[in-house]
């Protein structure tokens, strides 16, 4: 599958649909309660470990994000899509939203008290998931909790139409719960809970809680953990 300008084509599939989609998601939260439930706990989770910004990455037009807000969260909006990006400023005034890709979050380190991927890793290559969540481990804080819903399956396919019929170019990628966990545990998270269901959101998709492991060892002045320097200078003695 070729992956090359999957960032550009999906910045214009959005711009296309974007008006179309906010009108086809915008109630959905009102027909998913086990994804409400989901949503409440994670803002339990903010609270609990001392509140905060929390991004909503992928936001699309906005209906997570609002629904964050009340429920009590700081949260805010990114997504790659201007289009989104306006359509979200219009039907909810209240939240941030600014434009900006998960693959280069304009974020400061460890500043996020916690983190919202809503279907939005739907269209990111699986060799370039690593490092989108990578970046999200960065911007989150030691122990902060992570929310990531993806449609469960393993096939991939190209997206031509969609969202009242307009044009797109979009893979849609679905992926096992046990292959986003792996990617999860490789980019320094710890998985707490997940599920499956079926819904207004998915035909099946799947729900991750994890939070940003602790930064338990210190580094030395080479910039590397005590063990890996121990490591090198048992391999440098002869």
């Amino acid at each position: 599958m070729n992956t090359e300008g999957w960032l550009a084509d999906t910045r214009t599939s959005y711009d296309t649909v974007a008006t179309s989609y906010a009108e086809q998601v915008r109630n959905l939260l009102d027909e998913t309660p086990e994804e409400r439930a989901v949503l409440a706990l994670f803002a339990d989770l903010v609270r609990t470990t001392g509140g905060g910004p929390v991004a909503d990455v992928g936001c699309g037009p906005g209906r997570v994000t609002a629904h964050l807000r009340e429920l009590g969260v700081d949260a805010f909006g990114i997504d790659l899509s201007p289009a989104m990006i306006e359509v979200a400023r219009r039907e909810h005034p209240g939240p941030r939203f600014e434009v900006g890709s998960m693959t280069d979050l304009d974020l400061a380190d460890a500043s996020m008290a916690g983190l919202v991927a809503w279907y939005s890793l739907i269209h990111v290559p699986d060799d370039e998931i690593g490092s989108v969540l990578t970046h999200f481990q960065r911007v989150l804080r030691p122990g902060g909790p992570l929310l990531l819903s993806f449609h469960v399956g393993d096939e991939s396919r190209l997206k031509t139409q969609g969202y009242g019929g307009h044009p797109m170019k979009v893979y849609v990628h679905r992926r096992q719960p046990c292959q986003m966990t792996a990617w999860l545990n490789d980019a320094g998270f710890t998985v707490e809970a997940h599920r499956t269901l079926s819904s207004a959101e998915s035909t099946l998709g799947g729900i991750l809680l994890a939070r940003r492991q602790p930064d338990t060892r210190q580094r030395t002045s080479s910039g590397k953990s005590p063990e890996a320097d121990q490591s090198a200078g048992h391999a440098g003695e002869g």
